[in-house]
């Protein structure tokens, strides 16, 4: 997650890929990114590991715009995230519910 907030925020800096390091810095954050969740694949069901990948690389690419470019951070804002968060709780808990028996 911190290797896909960097790609982000490397990004952000390249100015749209014009700006040669840190447009490297970003393809090489996201391929690092990619391959953590392949490796975290290994272990974690698909449905668990992308919805923390996804909402905890978005909460924390808000908190970096907050600090860095002074992104507004308001409540709505806050409030959104939480919801993220929480569901991704309620995905980590929903696997491990017993599995429902398709009956024909």
């Amino acid at each position: 997650m911190v290797t896909e907030v960097f790609g982000t925020t490397m990004m952000k800096y390249s100015e749209g890929f014009t700006v040669l390091l840190p447009s490297i810095g970003s393809v090489a954050g996201y391929l690092l990114s990619f391959t953590f969740l392949g490796l975290t694949l290994r272990g974690m069901s698909l449905s668990v590991a992308y919805s923390v990948w996804a909402g905890v690389g978005t909460a924390l690419t808000a908190f970096v715009g907050f600090l860095i470019w002074d992104e507004p951070l308001g409540l709505l804002k806050v409030s959104a995230i939480l919801l993220i968060i929480v569901g991704v709780v309620i995905l980590n808990f929903s696997n491990q519910e017993e599995p429902v028996v398709k009956s024909s």
